[in-house]
């Protein structure tokens, strides 16, 4: 994983939420770790990465995710394992 994709990862983990997370950055992401991503009907996309499929919004008015945008993308790769820690531990291996 590039620096560039384990800083966002751990900006999307910090506390408190940041308001200032790009969705294409996000989206990089989750191709990068192998998601297949399906646009469905208005702003809302099907993601799967490692077995876990969830329904990620895309931001309706500018670029960046709100902060409930950034809480369901947290959740969503709680799910699907990738977290500050265990991207730490992969890039250690």
């Amino acid at each position: 994983m590039s620096h560039k994709h384990e800083r966002l990862v751990r900006a999307l983990f910090q506390d408190p939420i940041s308001g200032n997370i790009h969705w294409r950055e996000v989206e990089s992401l989750l191709v990068h770790e192998g998601a297949t991503i399906e646009q469905l009907t208005g702003a809302r996309i099907r993601v799967v990465l490692n077995g876990v499929e969830g329904i990620l919004h895309r931001p309706h008015h500018g670029t960046t995710l709100d902060r409930g945008g950034v809480k369901h993308v947290r959740e969503f790769l709680a799910h699907a394992r990738v977290t500050p820690a265990l991207v730490e531990e992969r890039a250690h291996h």
